[in-house]
């Protein structure tokens, strides 16, 4: 005799260039995936790839196992749980929410509590790695939670990830830790978009430039993985500008909560949102480096 396996559910609610991945690394690992986006379009395609469209968030997780959240922000995530058409209600009784947005730990505490009032689980899973890494199940995720959260939600995150960190049993722990990666990187980009308008100041080979620092100490991932867009002017959006802004404004919240001194990332910061107020918000965060050129008159690939 034998038996049947069922089969797992899950819902991804939004589409994006990262939510599109890990809606498909769930499906090459045999869930059953239901998925809604602001967007139609990503919708038809997710459908097209053998998934099932939803209307709203309500629509995709009734009935799901795990609801993995992929949005930008705390607000957008509290609408996905308890907005019109929200998924909190609908979801089964001890499902679990992944929620996956970079948001103030405070901010996860809280709605952590809100939802495991209701007899679901919370998992606070931030996740790293960008959209190549979404789409081949290679991503970081950054996790904290309770043992019955992690262990309903660890097969969908098994599909996933490439690496998972369990950094506490309550949420608000892989928010935290999210947010310490946020402060480097975006302190990250910002410098390697500094050094390459600098270059280009200096008449500097660009490309040979990319060649000796990607070999030499000043190396960073972000250095490495950003400047290929300056070098070949594509400033489409991988991340955006505004998702810096966003996030190294949470940094100075949380900083200036605890008293603490946080002036590199405060300079960082600054630099994104003269980029944004510029008109580069959704542009691609190197477009950083277009905003040292439009101020220095240094040339860059793609410039007059």
């Amino acid at each position: 005799m034998t038996t049947d396996t069922p089969t797992r559910r899950a819902a991804v609610i939004g589409l994006g260039s990262m939510g599109s991945g890990m809606a498909g690394s769930l499906l090459r690992a045999g869930f059953s995936v239901a998925a809604c986006d602001v967007n139609p379009e990503a919708v038809a395609r997710f459908a097209a790839a053998g998934g099932r469209g939803a209307a709203n968030p309500a629509e995709a997780a009734r009935d799901a196992d795990v609801v993995v959240s992929v949005v930008v922000n705390a607000a957008q995530t509290e609408a996905v749980l308890f907005g019109e058409n929200g998924s909190a209600a609908a979801m089964p009784e001890g499902a679990v929410f992944v929620s996956s947005a970079t948001m103030d730990p405070a901010v996860a505490r809280a709605l952590a509590a809100r939802l495991e009032a209701t007899g679901r689980h919370y998992l606070d899973a931030p996740m790293s790695g960008g959209a190549a890494r979404a789409a081949d199940g290679g991503l970081t995720f950054l996790a904290s939670g309770s043992a019955a959260a992690f262990a309903k939600a660890r097969p969908a995150l098994d599909a996933m990830a490439g690496t998972l960190y369990e950094l506490g049993d309550a949420a608000g722990q892989g928010a935290a830790f999210k947010m310490i990666n946020q402060l480097l990187a975006g302190v990250h980009i910002a410098a390697a978009c500094e050094a390459m308008a600098f270059a280009a100041k200096q008449g500097l080979d660009l490309r040979r430039v990319y060649e000796v620092i990607t070999k030499s100490a000043g190396n960073s991932w972000m250095f490495e993985n950003r400047v290929p867009h300056i070098l070949d002017a594509d400033y489409s959006p991988k991340s955006a500008v505004d998702i810096f802004v966003k996030d190294l404004g949470i940094v100075q919240d949380m900083a200036r909560a605890e008293k603490y001194p946080v002036p590199v990332a405060a300079a960082a910061l600054q630099m994104f949102l003269m980029a944004s107020g510029a008109g580069m918000g959704r542009d691609d965060d190197a477009s950083v480096a277009r905003l040292y050129a439009q101020v220095s008159g240094a040339k860059l690939p793609g410039t007059a």
